[in-house]
């Protein structure tokens, strides 16, 4: 079997590490190289199952000793060449030659990843909760102008990052390019306010809609709904719509929260007037006697 490096994996530089922290850094890993959000990626899919794997022995105690035994011993073995007699202009040039087999080992440079770029886009609402395609124009070193095609995944949560595959900084001495990553910013919209996976909006009322009790439609992130108003409801209660908040990422979704704003006409028409002062004069509510 291929060995790996499961700490590698998961983005450890030790061995000597706990199951918990082997677990948080398998949750940010895993995040990180999700397929979803690593558009074009096409080995993305191939690195969670190594994550994954990483996970499955290095989470088990028993597992990650056998396995550590394999890790320390490659990890900490240091080979050394003798060189003897050899011409000094020889060794300045990186040419230097094995007294026990005559292989010639060519010295070159490390090869360095490119850095990796971060910028942050503003999303729409819907166009989260839908997902789009955006696009997205950088600056590169070279002052030229790059326009990037951004798929926003449906459901998406707001400060998570798209990962873009080798289009950050260029690599050095052969190196792999950086990636760009794109921090995602969902704005409310007018009608809807976002909460973890929940939707704020507001409930209008007519004044005697709320004495009443009514039924009434009400606007969902995806299409109208009605709904039941029971009578004496008051301003700044709130109704509960389920299943009609924003996507919760397992594939449900969390709740419409409305909540009631009574509004009172500011013009009145004569015999609107009429009516209230009837009102006035038989009714005995008084707003201020209740505590």
């Amino acid at each position: 079997m291929k060995y790996k490096d499961y700490y590698k994996l998961l983005e450890l530089n030790t061995s000597k590490v706990s199951i918990d922290e082997i677990k948080t850094a398998y949750r940010t890993v895993a995040k990180k190289y999700h397929p979803d959000l690593n558009v074009g990626d096409v080995l993305a899919e191939e690195r969670i199952k190594d994550i994954n794997e990483a996970y499955r022995v290095l989470s088990v105690p028993a597992s990650k000793r056998k396995y550590d035994r394999v890790w320390n011993s490659r990890n900490n073995v240091k080979n050394y060449q003798k060189i003897k007699g050899k011409n000094i202009f020889d060794i300045f040039l990186g040419n230097i030659e094995s007294e026990d087999n005559n292989i010639k080992y060519q010295r070159k440079k490390n090869a360095i990843k490119g850095d990796n770029v971060e910028t942050e886009i503003k999303v729409s609402l819907e166009e989260a909760f839908y997902g789009a395609e955006k696009k997205i124009s950088l600056r590169t070193i070279e002052g030229k102008i790059k326009t990037f095609s951004v798929k926003i995944p449906e459901g998406i949560r707001s400060g998570e990052k798209i990962r873009l595959i080798g289009q950050g900084k260029r690599g050095v001495n052969g190196g792999k390019n950086g990636d760009l990553f794109i921090k995602i910013d969902i704005e409310n919209s007018k009608v809807f306010k976002l909460y973890g996976c929940d939707l704020k909006t507001d409930l209008k009322l007519s004044p005697w809609e709320a004495a009443l009790g009514t039924r009434v439609n009400i606007e969902t992130i995806d299409g109208d709904t009605k709904i039941y108003i029971p009578q004496g409801i008051q301003s700044g209660e709130k109704v509960k719509i389920p299943n009609k908040g924003y996507k919760d990422g397992k594939g449900g979704r969390g709740d419409l929260v409305a909540e009631v704003k009574i509004m009172v006409p500011k013009n009145l028409e004569l015999d609107e007037k009429e009516m209230f002062e009837k009102l006035k004069e038989m009714s005995r509510f008084n707003p201020r006697n209740i505590k």
